[in-house]
């Protein structure tokens, strides 16, 4: 059975990947995983410098999915450097490292020196706010989006350069081609969505920073639609994320034309999700008499191809 696929210069051995965020720089999931069985490994946003994060609670569970804001706290790019991607070189999985600043220069210099150190893909968080415009996020404004990748492409050329679109824009299809016509390898959607919880009894938000990113199956629909109109737009590959809990949810954002997947807040609930998806998977194409992954994406719209099943 072959599930390989590619995203830009990448070879995936399979199409399940770790989401930004939620599995650590990696070796915290080691007790739980075999690493190098996974696609592709995402570890936590990394900025220039180290941040905090937001005060606590920063997590709150909801129905059907959970709020976080922890406010991209991360160990910065020197320490990144220096104590976790030694680590990370000993793996026999490919490692993608999100990134994220608050000016173009800030994308620029992470990118090429995780380039310069052999990293060989990076994600764009574009949902950070760009100071210089006012506070303005990169992915919500389409001329700073296409200024954002082109820079970055122009930096770093031999890179993988994936790009993840926020979800909070009325059109993702002109953001999805926005971005693959500015340089970017691959998009990864969705980003998670602005939400709020609040306590009844305290009449207070459940989150210290008040409002935090919703995740989890109660924006699996959503994050469905949006990865389905970005394949539709575009001919880059496109990731699909949001509330993949299971073999099941990672299928059909296959059929809708994802390329690849990402799994995030299961792995919340179940730290071996990442696994238990990649078997799932396999035991579905099997059932299916289908030997190549090929042959189920984009199978929703008839795109898809090497399709071996007698269906």
């Amino acid at each position: 059975m072959n599930l390989t696929v590619e995203i830009g210069r990448l070879k995936l051995k399979n199409p399940v990947m770790s989401a930004s965020g939620t599995f650590g720089y990696a070796e915290e999931f080691s007790d739980f995983v075999d690493l190098n069985k996974l696609g592709a490994i995402v570890v936590k946003g990394i900025s220039i410098k180290p941040m905090e994060g937001n005060p606590p609670p920063r997590i709150c569970e909801t129905a059907c999915g959970m709020l976080n804001s922890i406010g991209l706290q991360n160990v910065g790019l020197k320490k990144f450097l220096k104590e976790k991607l030694p680590y990370l070189n000993k793996l026999k999985t490919i490692i993608i490292v999100n990134i994220l600043g608050n000016s173009i220069s800030d994308y620029v210099k992470l990118s090429k020196t995780l380039e310069d150190s052999g990293i060989e893909a990076v994600e764009l968080n574009v949902s950070c706010p760009n100071v210089k415009k006012g506070g303005i996020s990169f992915g919500i404004n389409d001329k700073m989006l296409a200024k954002l990748i082109s820079k970055v492409r122009q930096s770093a050329q031999k890179i993988t350069l994936i790009t993840k679109l926020s979800p909070n824009v009325s059109n993702i299809p002109l953001f999805a081609k926005v971005a693959e016509d500015s340089g970017s390898d691959a998009i990864s959607l969705i980003n998670t969505i602005p939400a709020l919880a609040i306590d009844i009894e305290t009449w207070k938000p459940k989150l210290a920073n008040i409002t935090g990113g919703l995740s989890g199956p109660a924006i699996k629909p959503i994050a469905l639609r949006m990865v389905w109109e970005a394949a539709e737009t575009v001919k880059i590959p496109v990731i699909g994320i949001g509330g993949i809990m299971n073999a099941g949810d990672a299928i059909e954002f296959l059929l809708a034309g994802a390329t690849a997947i990402q799994v995030g807040t299961g792995n919340f609930v179940n730290p071996g999700a990442t696994i238990d998806i990649l078997e799932g998977i396999e035991d579905y194409l099997k059932r299916k008499s289908i030997n190549d992954i090929k042959g189920i994406i984009g199978g929703m719209n008839g795109k898809c191809t090497n399709n071996n099943s007698d269906n």
